[in-house]
């Protein structure tokens, strides 16, 4: 072993440890519904998801996966459905908290990219002069498009928020 190895075995900086978010569709009642009937099910919602970023996770339940697009809200997965898991009476915007990281956003670092703000469909993604893009929570559905098309992977789901019915 060289001293260099040696060095950084003892002073490796640490991981963090990840929690994976696990976003659903914006179409259900309670999270219990998940696992007790989406286990007697074929994943039809997956299917029917126009922007195809409904995937059925190990355990049969659905997640979203932004990196594949986001979501239009088309209510396809909702009709069809068979346990009404998830259904259009329930339907709400995406519990979750889309975030840029300053550090990470390449017009927070004075690059020229407006990649997040393009697939915006509500326009809730606003810059601050050409740099600086903030999100405007009261705009933001939480549909996901900008996720994915980022290049420098700044834009990330941070947390679940509440519900509110749009």
């Amino acid at each position: 072993m060289e001293r260099r190895d040696l060095f950084t075995y003892f002073f490796k900086p640490k991981q963090k440890e990840v929690k994976e978010i696990i976003i659903r569709p914006p179409y259900f009642g309670d999270e219990f519904s998940f696992n007790k009937d989406c286990q007697n099910c074929e994943g039809i919602c997956a299917n029917f998801c126009q922007e195809k970023i409904i995937v059925i996770q190990d355990d049969k339940t659905p997640k979203i996966d932004f990196s594949f697009g986001g979501c239009t809200y088309c209510d396809e997965c909702a009709k069809v459905c068979p346990l009404g898991v998830l259904s259009i009476e329930n339907k709400s915007i995406i519990k979750a908290t889309v975030k840029i990281e300053n550090d990470k956003c390449m017009s927070w670092n004075n690059v020229m990219c407006f990649s997040c703000k393009d697939p915006c469909l509500e326009d809730a993604i606003k810059f601050n002069g050409i740099f600086r893009p903030t999100i405007d929570e009261e705009k933001c559905t939480s549909c996901g498009f900008c996720i994915g098309v980022c290049p420098s992977l700044a834009i990330t789901v941070s947390e679940v928020k509440n519900n509110s019915k749009k």
